[in-house]
């Protein structure tokens, strides 16, 4: 890829600049006797559960990825220092486990309190929809590069300023995946007013998924209205807005969101789900025929600047 290089100048720079910004080059961390190697140690330490005998070497070399010559030394100074104390495992008299001393404790909560106290202040100088737009990033950071791939997504109802979020990234993913334009967005912003004018919490709900903070997608579930008259449709649900991020792609998400629809529809009384998609959307389909629904009629429209192929799809509900 020819942008390859560029973009790896970029991700460079920006390390660059964020440890300048908290300090890290300098040779201790927030003012304190420990280099940031240390101090990533005593958290590592720190972490072990309540009661645990503590961690082995090779835990910490395969957690901090760090030459075991070098962790090596690293304990040796703080042991020396009396921060860290090692003793033989009882079940193998081979491994030696390392946990923090008294003073060790106290010395994280010393530094864990100075990070704590440093990210806050770099987060109050920021109003608040920039907090939030720096947690967005920062999770979505996270989630690219692996760090929390392996936590299992959450699903929360909605809150201020979620709307928001769902209305553009339908648009931005759409238009980059499928080519609709702006009238999509506008007809997403519809449904996400119509949703909060008309709601009724006993019969409609809405999630975000989530990992780490960053929204991973979104789903909706509300009464069915009738298309001219906009009165609802007795016991029939209609679920809209299945939305997942590239990033969360191929971990069963979009399934999760869809059976958390049909479990509330069930609670809720309703005999049936439809919904409407287009023929484009071959992963929704996909999702949606997996999950039992069948494809009721299909037709062509220009609604959103191309010619795609509407289609409503329905299933019937078990109690």
């Amino acid at each position: 890829m020819d942008a390859l290089p560029a973009r790896a100048a970029t991700l460079r720079a920006f390390n660059r600049f964020y440890t300048r910004k908290i300090g890290v080059p300098g040779d201790t961390l927030l003012s304190t006797r420990f280099s940031l190697t240390e101090s990533r140690l005593l958290w590592e330490l720190a972490q072990a559960p309540k009661g645990s005998p503590g961690l082995t070497a090779t835990a910490l070399v395969r957690n901090l990825q760090l030459d075991a010559g070098y962790l090596s030394r690293l304990l040796a100074s703080l042991r020396e220092r009396g921060l860290v104390k090692a003793r033989r495992a009882a079940h193998d008299g081979r491994q030696t486990l390392l946990s923090l001393t008294a003073a060790g404790a106290r010395a994280f909560a010393s530094l864990d309190k100075r990070s704590q106290e440093q990210a806050s202040a770099l987060l109050a100088a920021l109003p608040e929809a920039q907090q939030q737009q720096l947690m967005l990033a920062t999770g979505q950071l996270q989630t690219l590069l692996g760090d929390t791939a392996r936590e299992p997504p959450r699903l929360r109802a909605l809150r201020s300023g979620d709307l928001g979020w769902v209305v553009s990234r339908h648009g931005a993913l759409y238009a980059q995946e499928y080519g609709f334009d702006v009238h999509f967005e506008a007809l997403v912003a519809r449904i996400a007013a119509d949703f909060i004018d008309q709601f009724d919490a006993q019969r409609e709900a809405a999630w975000i998924a989530e990992r780490a903070g960053t929204p991973l997608g979104c789903v909706f579930i509300v009464r069915s209205r009738h298309e001219r008259t906009g009165k609802p449709l007795p016991g029939v649900a209609q679920l809209r807005l299945l939305l997942v991020e590239p990033a969360a792609r191929g971990q069963g998400l979009g399934k999760l969101l869809t059976a958390e629809c049909e479990r509330f529809a069930v609670a809720a009384g309703y005999q049936r789900i439809k919904l409407w998609t287009n023929s484009v959307l071959l992963a929704a389909r996909g999702i949606y025929q997996a999950a039992g629904y069948r494809l009721l009629s299909s037709e062509a429209h220009t609604k959103f600047g191309g010619t795609q192929v509407g289609e409503v799809w329905e299933k019937q509900l078990s109690r």
